[in-house]
C-alpha cells in the first residue's frame, strides 16, 4: 500500500485538472517576483524618471543571472520529474544536493563578474554617464541577492518536479510583502530610514529574496519533504550526478542567458533613443513579466509533465498533452491581452509619469500584447522540447531565434533609428521562429530515443 501511495503522488495524470493543479501555484509563485519588479518600478517612477530609466538596464542585467539560475532549475526539474515518473524517490534528494552545490558556484561567479568585469562593459556601452554610474552602483549592491535567489530556485525545481507545486506560494508571498515594505521605507526614506532612491530598491530586493528562501525552506521542512527525500543526507560532491545535471542544464543556462543578453542589447539600443523611450520600455518589461507569469507557469508545467509521462513510458501521449496545455495557456493570454488593450492608459498611469509618457507607451502596449499571445503557445512547445531531455536542441532553437532578433533590432533601432514601436516588433519575429522550430522538432519524433 505504501508503494502505491508513493506512485500516485509522484506520477502525473494527463488531464486539465492535473495541468491546472501544477500550473496555478507555479503561476502565483512566478507572479510574486514580477510584482516585486513592478513595485520597484512604480516606486522608482514616482521617485524620478531617471531612476525608472536606469532600473530598466540594471534590472535586465540582473535578470541575465536570474535566468541562468532558472536554466539550472529547469534542468534539475526535468531530471527530478523523470525520476518521479519512474517512481524513484531515493534519487531525488541526491540530485537536489548537487543542484545546490552548482548554483552556489555560479552565484560566486556572477558576483565576481558584476564587480570586476561588467562595469567596464557598461561604461563603454551606455551613452549617459549618469545612467551608467547609477546602473553600476545599483548592480554592485543588487548582485548579493543571487545566492538566495538560486537556492530558492533549486527548491522550486524540487517542488515542481515532485508534483508539490502548491507549496511554492508561501515563499512568494513572504518575498512580496517584504519587498513592498522595504521598497517604501528605503527608496523614500520613511520611518527614520535614510532616503536611498535606486539603491534602496536594490537592498529591498536582497532582503525579500532572503525572506522568500527562508520561508520556503521552513515549509519544505515542516511538510516532511526534507525527510521524505533525505535532502540533507546527500550534501557531498557527486561527480556523476553533477555531470548529468550539467549535461542537461548547461544548454538551458546558455539558452536563457543569451536570450536575456539580447534583451540587454535591445535596452542599450533603446537608451540611445533617449530617457523617455527607455522609461517606456522599462514599463513594457514589467507588462511582459506580469502577463508572462501565466505563460511561463504553463511552460514549466509542460516541461515537468512531458518528462514525467515519458518516465512512465507514455511517449505516445506527449503531443496530446502539449496541445492540452497550449489551449489553456493561449486562452489565458488572449484574455489578458484584451484587457490591457482595453485599458492601456490606466495601466501606464500607475507608474506616475506625465501625458507624454502615456502617449508614447500606448502603441507599444498594442504590439507587446500580440507578442504575449504568440509567446503563450511558443514557450509551451519549447519547454516540451526541454521535457524530452534534449536541452541541446532547446539551445539551438533559442540561438537561431535570438540571432534573428538581434539582427532585426540592430537595423531597426540603431542603423535606421526608427521609433521604438518597430523595435518591439522584434518580439513577434522571435516568438514565431521559436514556435515553428519547436513544433517541427516535437512532431518529428526524434526525441523518442533520448535517455536521461
Amino acid at each position: 500500500m505504501a508503494s502505491s501511495k508513493t506512485y500516485n503522488e509522484l506520477q502525473v495524470a494527463i488531464s486539465n485538472r492535473q495541468i491546472l493543479e501544477i500550473a496555478l501555484p507555479i503561476s502565483l509563485a512566478i507572479l510574486v517576483p514580477q510584482i516585486n519588479f513592478i513595485t520597484n518600478n512604480i516606486f522608482l517612477g514616482h521617485y524620478s524618471q531617471h531612476a525608472l530609466a536606469t532600473v530598466s538596464i540594471a534590472g535586465v542585467y540582473y535578470l541575465i543571472f536570474a535566468m541562468i539560475g532558472f536554466g539550472l532549475n529547469n534542468g534539475l526539474q526535468t531530471i527530478i520529474a523523470r525520476r518521479a515518473g519512474e517512481n524513484r524517490p531515493d534519487e531525488i534528494g541526491k540530485i537536489f544536493g548537487q543542484g545546490v552545490f552548482i548554483s552556489l558556484a555560479i552565484a560566486a561567479a556572477g558576483i565576481f563578474i558584476t564587480w570586476f568585469i561588467a562595469p567596464v562593459i557598461l561604461e563603454r556601452s551606455i551613452e549617459s554617464k549618469a545612467i551608467a554610474d547609477d546602473t553600476i552602483l545599483f548592480l554592485k549592491i543588487r548582485i548579493w541577492g543571487l545566492p538566495f535567489l538560486y537556492i530558492y530556485q533549486m527548491r522550486n525545481a524540487l517542488l515542481v518536479g515532485t508534483n508539490n507545486s502548491r507549496y511554492l506560494i508561501s515563499g512568494s508571498i513572504a518575498e512580496t510583502i517584504t519587498n513592498i515594505a522595504f521598497d517604501y521605507v528605503l527608496i523614500f526614506g520613511y520611518f527614520g530610514f535614510p532616503e536611498m532612491g535606486l539603491n534602496g530598491a536594490a537592498i529591498s530586493s536582497i532582503i525579500s529574496e532572503f525572506a522568500g528562501m527562508s520561508v520556503i525552506f521552513l515549509v519544505i521542512h515542516y511538510k516532511g519533504i526534507t525527510k521524505r527525500f533525505s535532502l540533507f543526507n546527500h550534501f557531498k560532491w557527486d561527480k556523476e550526478r553533477a555531470g548529468s545535471i550539467l549535461s542537461l542544464s548547461l544548454p538551458l543556462m546558455f539558452q536563457l542567458a543569451i536570450s536575456i543578453v539580447s534583451w540587454e542589447f535591445f535596452y542599450i539600443l533603446i537608451e540611445h533613443h533617449g530617457q523617455l523611450d527607455l522609461a517606456v520600455s522599462s514599463v513594457m518589461r514589467n507588462v511582459y513579466g506580469l502577463v508572462g507569469c501565466i505563460t511561463w507557469a504553463f511552460a514549466a508545467t509542460s516541461s515537468a509533465m512531458v518528462s514525467n509521462i515519458i518516465g512512465q513510458g507514455q511517449k505516445d501521449k506527449v503531443l496530446f498533452l502539449i496541445r492540452k496545455i497550449v489551449r489553456i495557456s493561449t486562452g489565458a493570454a488572449v484574455f489578458v491581452a484584451l484587457l490591457i488593450n482595453i485599458f492601456p492608459q490606466q495601466l501606464l498611469s500607475i507608474f506616475g509619469q506625465d501625458e507624454a509618457f502615456i502617449i508614447a507607451g500606448v502603441p507599444v502596449v498594442r504590439v507587446v500584447s500580440v507578442g504575449l499571445v504568440i509567446m503563450s503557445f511558443a514557450v509551451v512547445w519549447l519547454n516540451a522540447v526541454t521535457g524530452t531531455g534534449n536541452s541541446r536542441m532547446t539551445f539551438l532553437i533559442e540561438f537561431v531565434s535570438i540571432i534573428a532578433y538581434c539582427i532585426f533590432v540592430y537595423f531597426v533601432l540603431e542603423k535606421f533609428f526608427m521609433p521604438i514601436i518597430y523595435g518591439w516588433m522584434a518580439e513577434l519575429l522571435y516568438w514565431i521562429i521559436l514556435f515553428v522550430l519547436s513544433f517541427l522538432y516535437i512532431r518529428s519524433g526524434k526525441w523518442r530515443n533520448k535517455v536521461i
